[in-house]
């Protein structure tokens, strides 16, 4: 009788990918958004001097970033807070669809205007975003708990 199993390289390539596609989407997810969050809420901090925006942030879009269609000035302000605000929501994972498109949004001004040189690390960016707001947050977030009870409603055809 012919042996029909696998080779050995075979099967154990098979069994790696199985464990694998065990990780659960809620760690990933969990791990994107601290990771992401990390990211802008470092770069928001740059920003400021104290609990303002400061004249060196101002500068640097008046004279390096040079956004098309926004004053810089107003431009640093709307930055710093972004890069503060939606970090916050992404850890806790409030709204983390919406904050996850917001900061896409923002990478792809960078990308696009400001540093076009940078794709790799606007890239990987990108994905972390996409992931978040094409998967959701996970289990582990406020928007899951205010979901859940909605989800059981539903179940239970009310």
């Amino acid at each position: 009788m012919p042996d029909l199993a696998p080779p050995l390289p075979r099967r154990l390539l098979e069994q790696a990918i199985q464990a694998l596609e065990r990780i659960p989407n809620d760690l990933v997810a969990v791990i994107a958004r601290l990771s992401i969050a990390g990211v802008f809420w470092r770069s928001g901090e740059t920003k400021l001097d104290g609990w303002s925006v400061s004249d060196s942030a101002v500068y640097l879009f008046e004279n390096e970033y040079r956004l098309p269609l926004i004053d810089p000035w107003l431009a640093a302000h709307l930055a710093a807070f972004a890069e503060h605000f939606f970090p916050v929501l992404l850890v806790i994972g409030l709204a983390s669809r919406f904050s996850a498109l917001a900061l896409l949004a923002m990478t792809l001004v960078i990308e696009i205007f400001v540093y076009p040189d940078a794709w790799p690390t606007h890239g990987t960016w990108a994905v972390c975003l996409l992931f978040i707001a094409a998967r959701g947050p996970g289990r582990l977030s406020v928007d899951a708990l205010i979901a859940r009870p909605v989800r059981n409603r539903r179940g239970s055809g009310a």
